[in-house]
């Protein structure tokens, strides 16, 4: 493969690898190397990341994968159902792996670290639906984000999410 450096982010299991090149193919978009190292750098990641924090971990995995390529690709993975986009309202958007179980999620924001949590909040599919049909809609999305302050931060100076 040109330009790879080694497989350091591998997607242990082959169904999102395989979700990701069936939904390419389905929409007339070829299968690259780097859009697949750029899959497997998401699947590397465990908390919320942004784009630029896929681009470093893509280039370790493939130093052809371009800024742009990135920026391409965040859209395809989240339309497939691969990843999740997160907005917290800063300007910068943030992605996490979609949860096999699809669960309505609600994140909570610490104002002091910036650490996005996530929480299953399965009252959010109940509610979506019946406020919506009472106007006689039919729900696309929503989302639930708490922000909050660190305790231990107010107390002491120091936030204990702060990353590791």
């Amino acid at each position: 493969m040109p330009g790879a450096r080694q497989n350091i982010a591998a997607v242990s299991n082959e169904a999102p690898r395989q979700q990701f090149k069936s939904f390419l193919e389905r929409k007339g978009l070829r299968v690259t190397s780097q859009r697949l190292a750029i899959l497997d750098a998401s699947f590397g990641q465990h908390e919320h990341f942004t784009a630029e924090q896929l681009l470093a971990q893509a280039r370790r995995i493939d130093d052809s994968v371009s800024r742009a390529t990135v920026y391409r690709t965040l859209p395809i993975m989240t339309e497939s159902g691969i990843l999740r986009e997160v907005d917290i309202g800063t300007g910068e958007k943030f992605y996490r792996r979609a949860a096999n179980n699809q669960s309505q999620m609600a994140q909570v924001v610490c104002l002091d670290c910036d650490r996005i949590f996530e929480i299953s909040a399965p009252f959010m599919d109940w509610y979506g639906s019946t406020v919506s049909a009472k106007l006689g809609l039919t729900p696309v999305s929503q989302r639930l984000q708490v922000s909050a302050h660190c305790n231990a931060f107010r107390d002491t100076g120091a936030c204990r999410h702060r990353a590791r």
